[in-house]
């Protein structure tokens, strides 16, 4: 359980000094791609990324709205990992527009077994994505 606070912890404070950096202008260096037709929601998609960066990516599917991010142990925790998949669910920003399941696995006698999550740790992860995708929505509006 300690890779996944710290997980939190870091996404937080990634959160939190990356929304300084969307302070104003509408220039190509604030501005979320463009929406693809058919796609997952830009700011949802791109707030993904943001949010879940500590992790490494393992594959991304922006007309599907699946981000996978494969295992990652954390200094500290290196007989822990965990992993995520963001689902983004629909085409607008909406509360209930992405899902985010975390799993975790840690190392029995050199093999790396299941382990249970808190389930909340998948609301806090969606709730900063969401608050993130806000922000760079709220920053191309300024």
């Amino acid at each position: 359980m300690k890779a996944v606070s710290t997980l939190i912890a870091a996404t937080v404070g990634a959160f939190a000094l990356t929304g300084c950096v969307f302070g104003g202008g509408n220039n190509a260096e604030t501005r979320v791609v463009e929406e693809i037709e058919g796609g997952a929601n830009p700011y949802l998609w791109r707030a993904s990324l943001d949010t879940l960066s500590a992790l490494p990516l393992d594959s991304a599917d922006p007309f599907g709205g699946t981000i996978i991010y494969d295992w990652k142990s954390f200094e500290g925790s290196e007989d822990e990992r965990i992993k995520a998949t963001v689902y983004i669910l629909d085409s607008r920003l909406r509360a209930d527009g992405v899902k985010v399941s975390v799993f975790r696995q840690t190392n029995q006698d050199g093999s790396w077994v299941d382990a249970s999550i808190d389930l909340e740790t998948g609301i806090q992860l969606e709730n900063a994505i969401l608050s993130r995708a806000r922000n760079l929505k709220a920053s191309e509006l300024d």
